[in-house]
C-alpha cells in the first residue's frame, strides 16, 4: 500500500498552502475558519482558481477533477486557517445535493454561482427542541397554488446572516410518520417574511443564527427532489457534512503553533503529543476512506465522532501547554488558545451530536438492538 501523494498532488497542496496562508492573514482567528471565516472576496478567488465544484461533472459547470485534488486543496486551506466559510457549505453540501436530487433547471440556475463563489448558502435544518433529531422538525410548508407557504423557526443556522439562499427542510405532510413527511426547498434569504437573528456565542462569534419564517412564499419549482422524501435525501447530505477534512483540522494551525512550546522532556507530554499525532493520522485515513468512497454507508458518523473528539483533545492540550496564560485575554496565541477551549465543545455538537452519531453506528451500521424502554 502506497499512501504517498503524487508529485502533481504535492504541487497542488503547496499552492493551496501558499494561497491559504496569505488569506489567513485576513481572518480574525486562524481556527475554525471553514465556519467562522466569512470572506466573500476569497470565495470568488477560490472560484477563479477552479477550486469550487472541483469534482463536479463538467457538463454542470464543475471541474471534473479527481476527489484527491479537492482533498489536498481543502486540507491545506483549512489547516492554515483560510477563511472559506462563504463558499464552504455550498461546495461541500448544497452543490452535491443539487447534483444528486435537483432538476436540470435547478442545477442550471444555482450551480454556476456556487462554482464562481458568488452565492453563499446556509442550511435550514436544526430547530429548537429538535437539535440533531431531523424527525422532530416542525417548520411547516403548505401548498398554495404554484407556491409553498413556510412558517417556523430554525436555529444554529451557520452563516445565515450573510447567506443568499437557504437549503430548507420543512414538514409538508403533518399526518405522515415523523421521518416521512419532510421535504427540501431552496429559499431566498431576502424573501419577505424571512428574518435572521445572529447568536453571540461565548467566543464573540456571531456565525450561528436563528432564522424565522413567517408566511414566506417559495415557488413550487424550488422543491428539491421527492415530495415528502427529504429524510432519505438528508441522510445522503449528512455523509458530505460529517465525513470531511473540516472535522479533523479545524484547530490544526493552533496545535502547530503551540506544540513547539510543550515540554518535550516530560514523558507524559511526549505521550500526549504521540497520541495526538497518531490521532491525526488515523483521522486522515478515515476521511480519505470517505473521500474515495471506500467507507460503509453512514460510516461518516464514526469518522466525525473520532475526528471531533480529537479536536477537543487538542484544544485541551494547547490549554495545558500555555497554563495560566490561557486565563488571560492576551492578544495573540493566548487569546487563540482560550478561545478554542471555549469553542471546542461545539465540535461534537455541530452536524449531529456524538451521542446521536453513536446511536446511528450502533443501530444502523452494526445492527445492534435498541434497549427496550421501561414499562
Amino acid at each position: 500500500m502506497d499512501l504517498a501523494l503524487s508529485p502533481e498532488l504535492l504541487a497542488l497542496r503547496d499552492e493551496a498552502l501558499e494561497v491559504g496562508l496569505a488569506a489567513a492573514e485576513r481572518a480574525d482567528v486562524p481556527e475554525d475558519t471553514w465556519i467562522t471565516g466569512h470572506d466573500r472576496a476569497f470565495a470568488e478567488e477560490l472560484g477563479a482558481r477552479g477550486w469550487l465544484g472541483m469534482t463536479w461533472p463538467v457538463e454542470h459547470g464543475g471541474g471534473g477533477r479527481d476527489v484527491l485534488e479537492r482533498f489536498v486543496v481543502f486540507e491545506a486551506l483549512i489547516s492554515v486557517g483560510a477563511p472559506i466559510a462563504a463558499s464552504w457549505f455550498a461546495d461541500r453540501q448544497m452543490g452535491p445535493s443539487l447534483l444528486q436530487f435537483g432538476t436540470d433547471e435547478q442545477r442550471a440556475r444555482w450551480l454556476p454561482g456556487i462554482v464562481a463563489g458568488t452565492s453563499m448558502w446556509c442550511i435550514g435544518m436544526s430547530e429548537p427542541d429538535a437539535g440533531s433529531n431531523v424527525a422532530g422538525i416542525r417548520t411547516r410548508a403548505e401548498r398554495d397554488g404554484d407556491e409553498w407557504v413556510v412558517n417556523g423557526q430554525k436555529i444554529w443556522t451557520s452563516g445565515a446572516f450573510d447567506a443568499d439562499w437557504c437549503y430548507l427542510i420543512a414538514r409538508t405532510d403533518p399526518a405522515a410518520r415523523p421521518h416521512e413527511g419532510l421535504s427540501e426547498f431552496i429559499v431566498d434569504m431576502r424573501a419577505p417574511g424571512v428574518s435572521v437573528k445572529p447568536i453571540l456565542d461565548m467566543t464573540g462569534s456571531r456565525h450561528f443564527c436563528e432564522v424565522f419564517f413567517e408566511d414566506v412564499r417559495v415557488p413550487a419549482t424550488h422543491l428539491v427532489g421527492e415530495l415528502n422524501g427529504s429524510f432519505r435525501q438528508v441522510m445522503r447530505q449528512m455523509e458530505h457534512e460529517r465525513g470531511g477534512i473540516d472535522r479533523l483540522v479545524s484547530n490544526r494551525r493552533l496545535y502547530d503553533d503551540v506544540r513547539p512550546l510543550a515540554d518535550a522532556a516530560d514523558p507524559l507530554v511526549r505521550q500526549e503529543i504521540a497520541a495526538i499525532e497518531t490521532g491525526y493520522r488515523i483521522g486522515r485515513l478515515l476521511v480519505l476512506r470517505e473521500t474515495l468512497g471506500q467507507a460503509p454507508r453512514q460510516f461518516s458518523a464514526a469518522t466525525k465522532t473520532f475526528c471531533t473528539e480529537l479536536e477537543q483533545r487538542i484544544a485541551n492540550f494547547c490549554g495545558r501547554v500555555l497554563g495560566p496564560r490561557t486565563l488571560l485575554d492576551e492578544p495573540g496565541l493566548a487569546h487563540r488558545v482560550s478561545r478554542n477551549i471555549c469553542y471546542a465543545p461545539g465540535y461534537t455538537i455541530m452536524g449531529g451530536t456524538t451521542q446521536i452519531l453513536r446511536n446511528i453506528l450502533g443501530e444502523r451500521t452494526l445492527g445492534l438492538p435498541r434497549e427496550p424502554r421501561p414499562a
